[in-house]
């Protein structure tokens, strides 16, 4: 499955290697089409690709940091 996000980050995570787990801990592939972050707050759009649990499990984990998930287009 494939699919475009935007995530918005709090900015309490601003030294956590949010993405970067993404990609050491499931089994995904991501490519970052644009982002910002600052010390208060970040948002980033990404392209990922996996099987749909794995996506599943990789929201769930972003929804526990308090990151807000927009899916913006399935393919």
């Amino acid at each position: 499955m494939k699919m475009i996000i935007g995530l918005t980050f709090p900015g309490e995570l601003k030294d956590e290697s949010i993405i970067c787990t993404l990609c050491k801990n499931f089994d995904i592939k991501l490519n970052i089409f644009e982002a910002s972050f600052s010390m208060y707050s970040g948002w980033a759009i990404l392209g990922i690709e996996g099987e749909e649990e794995v996506l599943k499990k990789s929201f769930d984990f972003l929804r526990t940091k308090n990151i807000n998930i927009e899916k913006i287009e399935t393919k």
